[in-house]
C-alpha cells in the first residue's frame, strides 16, 4: 500500500485499534488523521458496521464503516486462538496506544488483563471503551448509543413538549465518547513524556451521556425540578427556536436584549421590545407562548434565506434549517474543507485544524485483511508462516482468500 507520508502532529505514534462499531474506530481515525500509524485488527467475522447498509461504497463495505475507518492499515486475526493472541502481543509490544471496546474480561481471558498489560507493556496507553464501565451495579452490561441516550437521560429532554422522548438523530453518545477517548489518550501520552509510563484511559458511554445533559443537569441540581422537553427551543433563552418562514424553516436566536430589539426591528414590529412581557430574557422565557405567536406572523411572510441574511447582517444569529445535502454543499462548509472529495474517496474533513502540523487524509478505508501479509511480515513472520496462519484460519488476507 503506497500512501502519502503522515504529516500530522502524531506522526511516529503507533496505535493498535482493536475496537469496532463507532466510538473506538472514530477515536482511532482521529489519531490516524493527525499522523499516527493505526493498525486496525478485525476478527474473521469482521466489524459489524461493514454490513450496516445500504448504502455501500464497495460490495463488502458500508458507507457507515467507511466514514470512520480511513487512514488505517487492516489485519484480520482470530484473537480467540493462542497463535492470534501471541501475534497480538507482538503488535502491542511495538505500539504506543491500544484502543479496545471488548466486553469486560475478554482481554483478560486472552491473557491481557490490566495487570499484564501494565507489566508487559509499561509504556502502552490502554484506552478502554465500555457502555457502563466494568464494575458497579450496571458494570459490564452491554450498551449501544440509543440505550445510553435512554438510560442517561438524553432522550427525556429531546423531542417536542407534547410528544414522546426521542433519540438524538445522530449517535451522539458514541461519537462524543470517541472524542473523549481521543482527548484522554493525548492526556496520557503527555503524562508519559514526564513519567515514562502509560496508563489506562477508561471511557464509558454512560459517563458521556451524563456529561451531555448541560444545562438541564445543572438546572436539576439547583432546583430539583425535572426538565421538560422543549423541541428545538431553549429552556432558558427566548426567542431561541425554529419558525416557519414563507419557504421553509428558519432558526432564530435572540440571545440577549440587544439581539431581541434588533430582531423585532428587522421584522417591522419594534414595539414588541417595549412590551413589559418581553423586556428582559427572563420576561420572554416566562411569556414564550405569547411571544412565539407574535413573532410567527411576520416571520411567515419572509423567505428564510433573505430573512436570515438580514438578521445576520444586523448581528442576530439566524440560519435556514439545512438538510444534510444542503449542509454538505454549503459554501462555508466547503471553505472550511469539511468535505473531502477524491477520485477514490468522499468523506468528512478534519474538524481539528492545526496551523503548523495539520492532519490529512492519506488512505481510503481498507478491505478486511488488506494488510495482513505486510503486517505479519513486519512482525518477523516468514512467507511460509504467514501462509500457514492463513490456511489455519488464524489470519485472513484481503477478501478472506489469503492474498
Amino acid at each position: 500500500m503506497t500512501t502519502p507520508e503522515p504529516t500530522g502532529s502524531l506522526r511516529g505514534l503507533r496505535v493498535v485499534d482493536l475496537s469496532r462499531i463507532l466510538a473506538g474506530p472514530l477515536c482511532a481515525q482521529m489519531l490516524a488523521d493527525h499522523g499516527a500509524e493505526v493498525i486496525k485488527v478485525e476478527p474473521p467475522a469482521g466489524d459489524d458496521t461493514r454490513t450496516w447498509g445500504p448504502p455501500f461504497v464497495t460490495e463488502s463495505m458500508s458507507a457507515y464503516h467507511a466514514g470512520i475507518n480511513r487512514n488505517k492499515a487492516n489485519i484480520c486475526l482470530d484473537l480467540a486462538e493462542p497463535e492470534g493472541q501471541r501475534l497480538l502481543g507482538e503488535l502491542l509490544a511495538g505500539a504506543d496506544v491500544v484502543v479496545e471496546n471488548f466486553k469486560a474480561g475478554t482481554l483478560a481471558k486472552w491473557g491481557f488483563s490490566d495487570e499484564v498489560i501494565g507489566t508487559r507493556f509499561p509504556r502502552l496507553v490502554h484506552c478502554r471503551i465500555t457502555g457502563f464501565g466494568t464494575d458497579g451495579p450496571m458494570g459490564s452490561a452491554p450498551g449501544y448509543d440509543a440505550i445510553l441516550q435512554a438510560y442517561g437521560g438524553l432522550m427525556s429532554i429531546n423531542g417536542e413538549r407534547t410528544g414522546p422522548p426521542l433519540r438524538v438523530g445522530v449517535p451522539i453518545v458514541d461519537m462524543v465518547t470517541g472524542i473523549y477517548a481521543f482527548s484522554g489518550i493525548l492526556l496520557a501520552l503527555h503524562d508519559r513524556n514526564t513519567t515514562g509510563r502509560g496508563q489506562l484511559v477508561d471511557c464509558a458511554l454512560l459517563d458521556t451521556a451524563v456529561s451531555l445533559l448541560h444545562p438541564h443537569s445543572s438546572a436539576w441540581l439547583a432546583s430539583g425540578q425535572t426538565p421538560q422537553r422543549t423541541g428545538s427551543a431553549h429552556p432558558s433563552i427566548a426567542p431561541y427556536d425554529t419558525f416557519e418562514a414563507a419557504d421553509g424553516l428558519i432558526f432564530i436566536s435572540g440571545g440577549n436584549d440587544r439581539q431581541f430589539q434588533t430582531l423585532v426591528d428587522v421584522l417591522g414590529t419594534p414595539a414588541l421590545a417595549e412590551d413589559p412581557r418581553f423586556t428582559t430574557n427572563a420576561d420572554r422565557v416566562r411569556n414564550i407562548a405569547a411571544l412565539r405567536e407574535l413573532l410567527a406572523e411576520p416571520i411567515s411572510t419572509r423567505k428564510r434565506h433573505e430573512l436570515s441574511e438580514a438578521l445576520v447582517n444586523r448581528g442576530v444569529p439566524a440560519t435556514p434549517v439545512h438538510h444534510v445535502g444542503e449542509a454538505l454543499t454549503d459554501p462555508q462548509v466547503r471553505h472550511r474543507e469539511m468535505v473531502v472529495e477524491r477520485d477514490d474517496y468522499r468523506g468528512i474533513g478534519l474538524p481539528i485544524k492545526l496551523g503548523r502540523t495539520p492532519g490529512n487524509v492519506r488512505s481510503t478505508p481498507r478491505e478486511q485483511g488488506a494488510d495482513t501479509r505486510r503486517i505479519l511480515a513486519s512482525l518477523g513472520c516468514s512467507e511460509e508462516q504467514i501462509t500457514a496462519l492463513i490456511e489455519a484460519d488464524i489470519a485472513l488476507g484481503a477478501g478472506g482468500d489469503g492474498t
